[in-house]
């Protein structure tokens, strides 16, 4: 998936996983998109799995709630 895709299944896995309105989901990536959370996802796409997706879900919503 690219990217931006990306950044939209972890938006939703923490939507559906912690029960979350989708503009606190939002926030939560993006603040973790400003602190460069994702670059790596940027600069090496392979990393955007959907596995990948769930483990980052769980460390955004712990480090971001």
């Amino acid at each position: 998936m690219t990217y931006e895709e990306y950044l939209d299944e972890v938006t939703t896995l923490i939507t559906e996983k912690y029960d979350l309105a989708d503009q606190a989901a939002i926030a939560m990536v993006m603040r973790a998109q400003a602190d460069d959370f994702f670059s790596d996802h940027d600069d090496h796409p392979s990393m955007c799995t959907l596995d990948r997706a769930h483990k980052d879900a769980k460390t955004v919503f712990t480090q971001y709630q």
